[in-house]
């Protein structure tokens, strides 16, 4: 479970990023969060992951935490940032064992969840070679796997998605839903609104570092129009914030 309590941030220049934001994540469910380019998206998942400080308010992720107890709360988390340009000196292989050995993941353990996840994501071939050499959907996975090897609890997942090719997506889409099936906890950043109409149990609309909605697609039906779309109900909320 992911809990934020009147969480704010005010970036220099009064930029207010994070606006009493209050949220619960519970486990067994795909959450989507939704929002137009300087929402405060990114802004709220940093804070959640502790790579951020809020000016204010409480975060917790299941039951710790995050500014009290920072490393015990980021144990549970498997992170998957937006951009997966990062260590791109490293080979695959060597990229996945210092993330286990990050997490304290046991020798023989790590290479039953190697062989594993390579397997699933088809990687296994492009071990040895450096990430730099990778093309951004390749990048993506081994992020992807990189994170899941301690399997945390929790997932974040910003724009998981970008850049990979349909079997892979629909993969991962899979293991997104086996994971909440076992009541853990899944955090789920798109702009593909379609992606989110399909696979999130649901959504919360982010603008201006306020939440407008938060619930099912259901639910927000109700206070528009019963056969709406996600995409126009979207726009419409965030058009009357402007």
């Amino acid at each position: 479970m992911i809990t934020m309590e009147h969480v704010n941030k005010t970036y220099p220049g009064g930029v207010k990023a994070a606006d009493n934001l209050s949220l619960t994540v519970p486990s067994g469910e795909i959450f989507g969060f939704l929002g137009p380019n300087g929402a405060g998206k990114t802004t709220a998942i940093k804070m959640m992951t502790g790579i951020l400080n809020p000016d204010s308010g409480v975060i917790k992720i299941n039951g710790i935490d995050i500014a009290e107890n920072p490393l015990e709360a980021k144990k549970q988390i498997g992170f998957v940032p937006d951009n997966p340009n990062m260590f791109l000196r490293l080979k695959g292989i060597e990229y996945l064992n210092f993330m286990a050995d990050i997490y304290d993941v046991p020798l023989d353990e790590r290479k039953d969840r190697i062989s594993d996840l390579c397997s699933r994501f088809e990687m296994t071939n492009v071990l040895r070679d450096s990430i730099q050499s990778y093309s951004h959907g390749m990048r993506q996975k081994i992020i992807i796997i990189g994170v899941l090897l301690h399997q945390p609890s929790v997932w974040i997942l910003d724009e998981p998605m970008t850049g990979l090719d349909p079997r892979s997506s629909f993969l991962l889409k899979t293991m997104m839903r086996e994971h909440v099936d076992n009541n853990k906890t899944l955090f789920f950043s798109t702009h593909v609104l379609d992606v989110a109409e399909k696979i999130c149990d649901r959504i919360a609309i982010i603008n201006k570092g306020k939440i407008l909605f938060t619930g099912t697609i259901d639910e927000m039906r109700e206070h528009f129009r019963r056969n709406a779309s996600l995409e126009s109900m979207f726009l419409e909320l965030t058009d009357n914030e402007k």
